[in-house]
């Protein structure tokens, strides 16, 4: 089947190199150059990922994605402007997977893409080797199932914020640094805005977790699970 993406981008030129160059690695692109466009698409079409500006002629880019973001789990990719470090930090805290700053390589594009759908996939069910659950008090993680659950209760978490509970759960005691999570979600190397980036991302997943309290701030260190096993 072939994949579908989601451009919501005003510069038609991007739009349209986008367009050819996913179109010729076999994928299909829908390109809205309007915020109220781009929404209506969504919503009539299947799509697999969203590529998202953040600077749209009618909206707010951010508030696009707040929006696709409360009504479905879709993998979203944004871009920013390259010399505002705000614009990252805001797309990751609303719920954006992840971000490109512009101008951009079409293959980095394709690259991130492939990463948050990687991330976001569900594993099969029935997988022969599929990890076991990771169970604690009041907290079910399914790694296979790419679930988790608080009191029975199914927690909605992003493809990123599942893949950083699932890291810190799997070593329960740990100290994860800054550097380890973004080298591990994002494949390099830490710089000091993406290391404020991890802070909103652990402080959005701390929210969704509430009231139960397992992650906790080491200071100059980084980050542990502090789960007990059930």
């Amino acid at each position: 089947m072939t994949d579908r993406v989601l451009m919501i981008e005003d510069d038609a030129r991007l739009a349209g190199m986008v367009q050819t160059y996913l179109g010729e690695s076999g994928f299909r692109v829908a390109v809205q150059g309007t915020a109220a466009g781009g929404l209506a698409e969504r919503r009539s079409g299947d799509f697999d990922a969203v590529i998202l500006d953040v600077m749209l002629p009618d909206g707010d880019g951010f508030e696009i994605c707040r929006r696709i973001r409360a009504e479905s789990d879709i993998p979203i990719l944004m871009l920013t402007a390259r010399g505002d470090p705000v614009d990252r930090i805001v797309g990751l805290e609303i719920g954006a997977d992840d971000y490109l700053p512009k101008p951009f390589e079409p293959r980095e594009l394709l690259a991130r893409l492939q990463t948050v759908w990687r991330r976001s996939a569900p594993a099969p069910a029935a997988a022969p080797e599929a990890p076991a659950p990771l169970r604690f008090e009041r907290l079910l993680i399914d790694p296979a199932r790419r679930s988790v659950q608080l009191d029975g209760r199914a927690l909605e978490l992003t493809g990123t914020e599942f893949e950083l509970l699932l890291m810190l759960a799997a070593v329960p005691g740990r100290v994860f640094s800054r550097d380890d999570i973004l080298t591990r979600l994002r494949g390099h190397a830490a710089e000091d805005i993406q290391s404020r980036a991890v802070d909103l991302l652990v402080s959005r997943l701390r929210r969704k977790l509430e009231p139960l309290d397992v992650i906790h701030t080491l200071r100059n260190a980084g980050y542990l699970f502090a789960g007990v096993r059930a």
